[in-house]
């Protein structure tokens, strides 16, 4: 639902007095978008073209042609999300009492029109406006969530199969030579590492959902310094992993919202970047905090990189190198979508046999200054 432009949101006002529709604008222009129309065809073409990122629609009721009230009802049908409100004179209130009551119209205004009143009303529509876009928004981020919730579980849950069965296998056969000892414990040991992974994107999907039916934003954010070294607190690995993770705490922000959508894409990315590292000299991964254009979050791994084919389709296509482990490609097209849900976005560079980056831009706020 866009209802929005940069944040302002934007009001279609309809009526045929030309002077009513210029003070409407002069009146209203430095809170609003404004956008007016003369009768109902005009307006109605303004709603189609922006393709309804019109929030709030003033009518008139009486007008040349069709009225307002038609207008109105067109666009409960077809636009439900946009607050509706009509003008009318004395005369037509009796009529006009019914629209209300069958919550057609959030309000009706009598002409000639109050503005204070008028601007009262825009306030509050303004206000319930949000509040349904905030909850459609923290809906649509759960539905992406519960996505990249089971493709995250797919691929530890197909290796956790894939070594089971080899186990089992393995146990079965007469006589395991001792040179295959070192095997079945590597195999017990990434069953337990799998496992424990599950369990911590489980832990972390339910503090997101309990966070997110509040409905309920975090007033004050959250650290990005605390929640990255939160975050490599609970994530599960080994100690040679651990030993190989670094960060750089260079400038603190704060993340608004729900935080744990973001312990649920760290997840993700770190658990990629250690599985690149597999068999690499020198493996390497480090967690940037900081800001240039924007705050973010910088994962970088010195593994093999990523092919420039494979790279500019990475977040729009679903492809993997991981397949055979159960991978189907979405998570990073996940991780976007959640990003995007709350104005982030995802930016990935990579050199091949040098380093990735992969950095998780947030909306500017104001940074906490350089960290030690």
């Amino acid at each position: 639902m866009l209802t929005s432009t940069q944040g302002v949101i934007v009001v279609l006002y309809v009526d045929d007095e030309d002077m009513a529709r210029k003070y409407f604008e002069r009146t209203f222009a430095a809170t609003y978008k404004v956008l007016t129309a003369p009768d109902v065809d005009s307006a109605w073409r303004i709603l189609e073209d922006r393709q309804s990122q019109v929030g709030i629609v003033v009518s008139d009721y009486r007008m040349p042609g069709r009225s307002g009230g038609e207008l109105l009802r067109r666009i409960a049908e077809a636009f439900p999300h946009i607050i509706r409100m009509l003008v009318t004179a004395y005369a037509d209130r009796e009529v006009l009492l019914e629209t209300v009551n069958t919550g057609e119209v959030f309000r009706i205004l009598e002409k000639p029109l109050d503005y204070q009143e008028l601007g009262s009303a825009l306030r509050l529509a303004s206000d319930l406006l949000k509040m349904r876009n905030a909850r459609t928004q923290r809906l649509q981020a759960i539905d992406e969530t519960l996505s990249f919730l089971a493709h995250e579980l797919n691929t530890p849950l197909a290796a956790i199969l894939n070594f089971a069965r080899g186990l089992q296998e393995r146990l079965e056969a007469p006589g395991i030579p001792p040179s295959q000892n070192d095997e079945l414990l590597k195999a017990s040991e990434s069953i337990g590492d799998n496992a424990r992974y599950c369990l911590t994107l489980l832990s972390s999907f339910m503090e997101t959902v309990r966070s997110a039916g509040t409905l309920q934003p975090v007033a004050e954010g959250v650290s990005a310094r605390e929640l990255v070294l939160s975050f490599l607190d609970t994530y599960p690995m080994s100690q040679a992993q651990r030993g190989i993770i670094h960060t750089e705490l260079v400038k603190d922000f704060q993340i608004a919202g729900l935080p744990s959508f973001i312990s649920l894409i760290l997840s993700s990315l770190l658990s990629n970047a250690l599985r690149a590292l597999q068999g690499r000299p020198s493996p390497a991964v480090t967690l940037t905090v900081s800001e240039d254009a924007s705050p973010y979050i910088r994962i970088c791994d010195n593994g093999p990189g990523i092919p420039p084919d494979v790279l500019e389709r990475l977040t729009v296509d679903p492809v993997t190198t991981h397949s055979g482990t159960g991978g189907t490609g979405w998570g990073l097209i996940f991780c976007k979508r959640i990003m995007q849900a709350f104005g982030g976005n995802i930016f990935i560079t990579s050199e091949p046999d040098i380093r990735t980056a992969i950095t998780l831009t947030f909306p500017a706020q104001q940074a906490q200054g350089a960290l030690k």
